[in-house]
């Protein structure tokens, strides 16, 4: 038995928060947690303005994160600094397919499928797009699940700076483009907190009840 999205009691129009903090829920007239004493509030604030804004900031990092060195290696005297391309495209040289294949789905895929699905989250909560409450439950699970795997290249380049230190033979340093793409994760990561999920709840609701009031209003005129 399917049930219909407007026929769902909704704890917002119940006068009903969720603590951020703890996840109890408490009436948002008592405006603290009686929990943990949080600030209770029905929605984020600004968080399609906030979310649009880290991601942009994440947009502007993605190019210098790819094109800037992100590692530099000096053997023997000698400076060898490589990209997050070219560390691809030499693995896939050497043979290493599902080293080069790891290399791109978590350094340039992932952050690239998580800026667009922030984007269409935050187009969804504004009617721009068209959607359904089941495509939204699966973009924003896929987008905090891609978050878990975005981290990949920092974590190398942190373990050989720590491990490969052999003195004048050789040493391995992070270079700016390792920070740039700290930086798209961090944003990216920020923006994904700062997105209000409920939002997209709200729009399917005022959608709901719009349609239903088309529906009567041509019934009448019938």
């Amino acid at each position: 038995m399917s049930v219909h999205f407007s026929e769902i009691k909704r704890g917002a129009n119940q006068g009903l928060a969720a603590c951020h903090t703890c996840e109890k829920v408490a009436p948002v007239k008592l405006e603290k947690c009686p929990r943990c004493g949080s600030h209770l509030h029905l929605r984020k604030t600004d968080s399609v303005t906030r979310t649009l804004a880290l991601v942009a900031a994440a947009m502007l990092m993605y190019i210098p994160a790819n094109i800037l060195p992100i590692m530099g290696i000096r053997e023997l005297g000698v400076l060898t600094e490589s990209t997050i391309i070219s560390g691809l495209i030499q693995f896939w040289k050497m043979g290493s397919y599902p080293i080069a294949i790891v290399i791109f789905t978590a350094s340039i895929l992932i952050p690239f499928l998580k800026i667009g699905a922030l984007l269409w989250l935050c187009a969804a909560a504004k009617g721009i797009v068209p959607h359904s409450a089941r495509v939204l439950g699966k973009v924003y699970w896929i987008t905090e699940l891609l978050g878990r795997w975005s981290m990949v290249d920092i974590f190398v380049v942190a373990i050989l700076v720590t491990m490969v230190q052999l003195g004048n033979y050789m040493t391995v340093t992070p270079l700016p483009g390792a920070l740039a793409f700290a930086g798209v994760v961090i944003l990216t990561m920020f923006a994904a907190m700062s997105f209000d999920p409920k939002l997209l709840w709200d729009q399917l609701e005022r959608e709901e009840a719009e349609k239903k009031a088309k529906t009567e209003k041509t019934l009448d005129s019938e």
